[in-house]
């Protein structure tokens, strides 16, 4: 490719790396959603890349890369920095090539998720824990391949992990009949919606691109925003698959021309959409996998009467989650309320408060009393669920009749996140 000619995803580029990954990957369905469907008053669709090989998309970039490289890279091996699906991609990929994966972790990397490396690599991969973040299991696997001479496959700044990617959009227009209006994508560093978003700006220029983040990582939006790549200083990683302080400079500079719309959406409401699509359509989604139906709320009236595809990016999702997903739900609900309250050191006091401030249908889910026995009020946490968000109102208000002091801790995430 010309050095002044930036790089943009090329049809016959993409359609090889389909041929390549006809090997390995699946061609995932692409399945009308009755009850969203109902919900906005359109026709959603999802592409089901949960179903994928390795629960994931990131197997297409992965295998993609990794196929094209020279024998004598092959004959090395390869490297990669991963705590989730691309690490899966990477294993899985020196497994079926029958070639030597270091694959680097960082040491707070759950287990779940180091066994399924194992499982996919089997004897091919060795897995090395290091430091606390991504960034330091990422500057250690480069670091070994200028040792070794090992190849680094990234998991989104990459020509053939973006053209692998970019097969996603090959197979869903493959799948449709109808002219497709709008096409939510998931975005962490951009490996996906550049490679998706490229495709369809060549084959169907007329669908709508909707990209979307979550509100604790906007690492594109802000850049887009800004008309630069820039970095984040903090982000919050609960969206793991899709949090980045920096996307890609491939990626963006295709992003900034296929993305019509960057969107966030709040971690709490994505932990609500997890519950709902577990409870109504027993679909068991990763957070970074719901991504791009949660944005569906936001385009209620554009998308009334359209074709929309949401592409549900894995389901790698750790069950030992499930009860922060849950609690995040309630949190952002207005249904799960934390108070630091001091009881009078008196007998009766917590029956007081049990019998007169509580509702009928209020629920105690966290209490923790330190008796203090040289004070006259002694300090409780106390967890609360309500039924309906506005009963916290009338909550709050029999505290403050009945003397009970408190302080509310939900809008105090430092203390919040210390005590709870």
């Amino acid at each position: 490719m010309n050095a002044d000619k930036k790089y943009f995803p090329r049809l016959e580029d993409i359609t090889q790396a389909k041929i390549t990954l006809n090997k390995i990957a699946s061609h995932t369905p692409l399945e009308k959603n009755r009850n969203l469907s109902e919900e906005f008053n359109s026709n959603i669709f999802l592409k089901r890349e949960d179903l994928q090989t390795v629960r994931s998309y990131k197997i297409r970039g992965a295998y993609n890369k990794i196929a094209q490289l020279p024998k004598s890279s092959l004959q090395k091996g390869v490297v990669c920095a991963s705590a989730g699906n691309h690490a899966q991609g990477v294993a899985f990929s020196c497994s079926r090539l029958n070639i030597k994966g270091k694959i680097y972790m960082p040491a707070t990397t759950p287990k779940q998720k180091i066994r399924q490396v194992e499982m996919f690599g089997k004897k091919n991969v060795e897995i090395i824990l290091t430091g606390d973040t991504y960034d330091t299991a990422e500057n250690e696997a480069k670091a070994d391949c200028k040792k070794t001479g090992m190849a680094f496959i990234h998991p989104f700044d990459d020509e053939q992990i973006i053209e692998g990617q970019a097969t996603v959009g090959l197979e869903i227009l493959q799948d449709t009949k109808d002219p497709i209006d709008y096409l939510f994508i998931p975005v962490g560093g951009g490996g996906l919606a550049a490679g998706v978003g490229a495709y369809f700006k060549q084959v169907s220029p007329k669908t709508k691109i909707i990209g979307v983040e979550p509100e604790g990582a906007p690492s594109m939006k802000k850049s887009l925003e800004a008309g630069k790549n820039i970095e984040l200083s903090t982000i919050d990683k609960f969206v793991d698959g899709a949090s980045v302080q920096k996307v890609g400079a491939l990626t963006f500079d295709v992003c900034r021309e296929v993305i019509d719309e960057m969107v966030t959406v709040p971690e709490g409401r994505i932990c609500t959409k997890i519950l709902e699509l577990y409870n109504h359509d027993a679909l068991v989604i990763e957070p970074a996998g719901a991504l791009s139906i949660t944005a569906l709320e936001q385009f209620q009236n554009e998308v009334k009467g359209k074709n929309v595809v949401c592409i549900v990016s894995g389901s790698n999702n750790d069950i030992t989650r499930m009860e922060e997903i849950k609690e995040r739900s309630l949190l952002f609900e207005g249904l799960k309320h934390y108070f630091i309250v001091r009881f009078p050191q008196r007998a009766g006091a917590l029956r007081t408060f049990v019998d007169v401030v509580l509702g009928p249908n209020d629920d105690v889910t966290h209490f923790e009393y330190s008796k203090k026995t040289n004070r006259e009020k002694g300090p409780a946490v106390i967890g609360i669920e309500v039924q309906q968000k506005e009963d916290y109102y009338g909550l709050v208000k029999r505290m403050e009749e009945n003397g009970f002091i408190y302080e509310y801790l939900n809008e105090k995430p430092d203390l919040f996140q210390f005590l709870v």
